[in-house]
């Protein structure tokens, strides 16, 4: 049997969809999935199989006009994954349309045409009417030679099997990449901090989740099977610290109860998962930070 393997990059603006669809093709939970733009920092891999072929999907943070350091970075990674993949998929939310984001990251494809072939995905198509879609699609199209569209929903799952259909055939014939009982390539302290920061990111408000960071300290298996997990939330200002904590302990706790319960499902066990949370005034501006999320500060400055 021929096989097939390849990177397949998802980009788009801030909340379009990108974790969500990387989660839906994978077919489990490998992406941090939240309401608020821009949670998805490094460039997470995760691993789909279609038939004879293994779609490595690659779920850039969002691309946005970058003020900060990590901002930066950020965007230094989504472009990365995209120039590094065989595939581009462009999401773009159907009721937003084309906004001057979506301009921009047209503008920056025609770089990326000659290396990729790249695929439009509209996304959350049941908030606007088909004949918004077709006008949409047929004016995407005409701003760049998109090899496929596909109108799907990432949250509900339309259109969903199409596309990854179509990934798996486009992709190069090659050996697999990854184990095939492999669904994402990175290290499950990472998936542990990330499952954790989201948790914080759902009920944090305003910018503090883009101020904070979320490390796994150590990882302790247990001779009873269980895992002990220990964490370090790192913000930025004192300030933060007491609303991290929350009255009373109550915020951190429930952000502590619900990554734990989260982990042990991923995990299929038991898990001690304990919290600190500790003030770092520069780790926006720490090299080390930056590697634990999987970005290159020299890319930010």
């Amino acid at each position: 049997m021929t096989t097939r393997a390849g990177f397949v990059a998802l980009i788009g603006e801030p909340n379009a969809g990108k974790s969500t669809l990387t989660n839906r093709l994978v077919g489990a939970k490998v992406s941090i999935v939240t309401h608020k733009v821009q949670t998805t920092r490094a460039r997470i891999r995760g691993v789909a199989l279609e038939g004879d072929a293994q779609i490595v999907l690659v779920d850039t943070p969002g691309l946005f006009r970058p003020k900060r350091t990590l901002d930066r970075a950020m965007v230094a990674a989504a472009w990365g994954g995209a120039s590094d993949a065989d595939i581009v998929v462009l999401l773009i939310e159907a009721h937003r349309g084309i906004t001057a984001g979506v301009e921009a990251i047209l503008e920056r494809l025609q770089d990326l045409s000659n290396r990729a072939r790249v695929a439009l995905a509209i996304n959350k198509i049941d908030r606007v009417k088909a004949e918004v879609l077709l006008a949409l699609s047929e004016d995407l199209n005409s701003r760049f030679p998109f090899a496929e569209t596909f109108m799907i929903s990432a949250e509900r799952g339309y259109g969903c099997d199409d596309l990854k259909r179509w990934l798996g055939d486009a992709l190069p014939e090659g050996p697999w990449l990854y184990p095939e009982d492999q669904i994402a390539d990175l290290p499950l302290r990472m998936i542990a901090a990330e499952t954790t920061r989201e948790k914080l990111t759902l009920r944090l408000h305003q910018e503090l989740p883009y101020q904070l960071t979320v490390e796994t300290e150590s990882w302790e298996e247990r001779e009873d099977g269980t895992a002990r997990i220990d964490q370090i939330v790192y913000v930025a200002r004192d300030g933060h610290k007491g609303i991290v904590l929350g009255h009373k302990g109550e915020t951190i706790k429930a952000v502590s109860k619900a990554s734990r319960e989260e982990l042990e499902e991923f995990l299929g066990r038991r898990v001690h998962l304990f919290l600190q949370v500790k003030v770092r005034p520069g780790w926006l501006d720490e090299a080390e930070r930056f590697s634990e999320m999987g970005l290159n500060i020299k890319d930010g400055k």
